[in-house]
């Protein structure tokens, strides 16, 4: 279930941004957030719509997968691009005193957390999912990303 907060901060990451539908599915519960004329000032609010959970629901988990889109740049070249799975805020250190994962020239193995995004108050933890070195960083920390917006692009081995 939702709470009224998370239902607040997700609306407002909606808005900040060129998305203009977001559904999200928890628990038997599915939120879906639209703005009704991306073009103009509506507020996103007027689009939100609950919508309860069947009576005879049996969900026992809810599986996310947090792993990072990889995908070429071009077919001719080995860079390919680390894109954010998810809505949400990039961070590029576990702490804001911390270092941070990854910096332009390391090398990075499959396994490798590069950054984490945190969506609706939860830090996921991005791995690089390919072999190779990092040759540029495409967001800031603290930068909002969208689905599919390139975090990093790695000259792959």
């Amino acid at each position: 279930m939702f709470n009224i907060s998370e239902i607040r901060e997700l609306i407002k990451l909606l808005d900040s941004t060129n998305i203009s539908e977001l559904e999200i599915k928890n628990e038997g519960t599915k939120i879906s957030i639209k703005k009704n004329n991306p073009a103009s000032n509506v507020p996103a609010s007027r689009g939100v719509e609950l919508i309860a959970p069947p009576v005879e629901t049996n969900i026992t988990s809810v599986a996310v997968n947090t792993a990072a889109t990889v995908a070429p740049v071009q077919a001719q070249t080995n860079i390919i691009e680390i894109k954010s799975p998810m809505v949400g805020t990039f961070y590029s250190a576990p702490a804001p005193d911390a270092k941070s994962y990854v910096k332009v020239g390391d090398r990075v193995t499959e396994k490798d957390v590069v950054c984490i995004i945190e969506a609706m108050k939860l830090m996921n933890e991005i791995e690089a999912e390919c072999k190779g070195s990092i040759v540029e960083i495409c967001v800031e920390n603290g930068q909002l990303v969208e689905y599919g917006q390139t975090l990093y692009k790695v000259s792959k081995e």
